[in-house]
């Protein structure tokens, strides 16, 4: 039914006989940026890290899902509301929809103002 794209699925965190592995996502520094209470992670300059500085903000979501005829090459548009380290959630004031995204689909994201975002991550 989807072509064998999810034949052999590989999660995050999960090692050979479901031993638990860190990843680069899940050991927290504990420093604060400036602007928001977000806890940083070694690497600050994840997707999802970019959308919560921009919350609130207006975005169109532009996401593919492999294997959909109805749901390939989709935009979702709306104010972001909360992100996360697999998904992103949207609440459209026009329609009163939200959508909850999973990043796995995101192939990128456009705004029509400047975005915020961590100038220097290194």
């Amino acid at each position: 039914m989807n072509n064998g794209y999810y034949q052999n699925p590989v999660f995050p965190g999960i090692g050979l006989n479901n031993n638990t592995v860190p990843n680069q996502q899940s050991v927290p520094s504990y420093e604060q940026t400036q602007t928001t209470n977000i806890p940083m992670t070694m690497e600050q300059s994840y997707i999802e890290n970019i959308l919560r500085l921009n919350r609130g903000k207006k975005a169109k979501l532009h996401v593919t899902v492999p294997g959909s005829i109805q749901w390939q090459d989709r935009v979702f548009e709306g104010i972001i509301e909360q992100a996360g380290r697999d998904h992103v959630i949207l609440s459209n004031p026009t329609t009163g929809e939200w959508y909850l995204v999973l990043m796995i689909y995101l192939d990128f994201v456009t705004f029509d103002e400047p975005i915020n975002f961590i100038k220097d991550f290194s």
